[in-house]
């Protein structure tokens, strides 16, 4: 993933997940839109994945993404956020922490129209 974003002419920071959901900290710049970079991080991941043979069948995104602006003053924090995923998932699922998510910053939802939650 990181190579596809510094491609696209991006910065990407900082890149860590689990087993259902990636977290991707990227310096955008205003060239490109964020559905576009997204559209082909999630196209050309999958490709990779599945040309390497690294899963047993097919591998394929969920449909969609979320994403959350910060500020400059804000980096530091957000880096160790990500680095230490798995710290945070032991204490609450990704469903829970994204929920949360669109609840701190009051970003209003319909949950029909998120993610396809896994088990």
């Amino acid at each position: 993933m990181t190579g596809i974003i510094k491609n696209k002419g991006q910065k990407p920071i900082i890149i860590n997940g689990v087993t259902d959901h990636v977290h991707l900290f990227i310096g955008m710049k205003p060239s490109m839109a964020l559905a576009d970079l997204m559209r082909d991080v999630k196209n050309n991941s999958t490709n990779f994945i599945n040309e390497n043979r690294w899963l047993p069948g097919k591998f394929r995104w969920r449909e969609g993404y979320g994403a959350f602006s910060y500020s400059h003053s804000q980096i530091d924090k957000v880096y160790r956020y990500i680095l230490h995923q798995e710290e945070h998932h032991k204490k609450r699922t990704f469903r829970e922490e994204y929920l949360e998510f669109l609840d701190r910053y009051e970003i209003p939802y319909e949950e029909r129209f998120l993610f396809e939650w896994l088990s």
